[in-house]
């Protein structure tokens, strides 16, 4: 018979450890978001976000025909530091 114990504590952090770096994965898939991945990332409706911090300098975006894109790396440290600021 074999017997297994488990620190409930050290399960939890690798589990928690496990599911940090498929989240960071996923997120490393985007190069860049639209405005449809930028509402539903910042939880914001699209005037919000204009009124917000859409023309601030530091917040990096460019218009492709009728479309913007926002660089997915770049856009989520801006928004990390500019809830930091609120």
């Amino acid at each position: 018979m074999i017997e297994i114990s488990v620190d409930e504590n050290e399960a939890k952090k690798f589990i928690l450890k496990k599911i940090s770096d498929l989240v960071e994965e996923v997120d490393a898939e985007y190069v860049f978001w639209d405005t449809k991945e930028l509402k539903k990332r910042t939880c914001m409706s699209w005037n919000t976000i204009m009124g917000a911090f859409f023309y601030d300098p530091r917040f990096i975006k460019r218009k492709i025909g009728g479309k913007w894109y926002f660089p997915a790396r770049e856009t989520r440290a801006f928004l990390e530091q500019w809830i930091l600021e609120q």
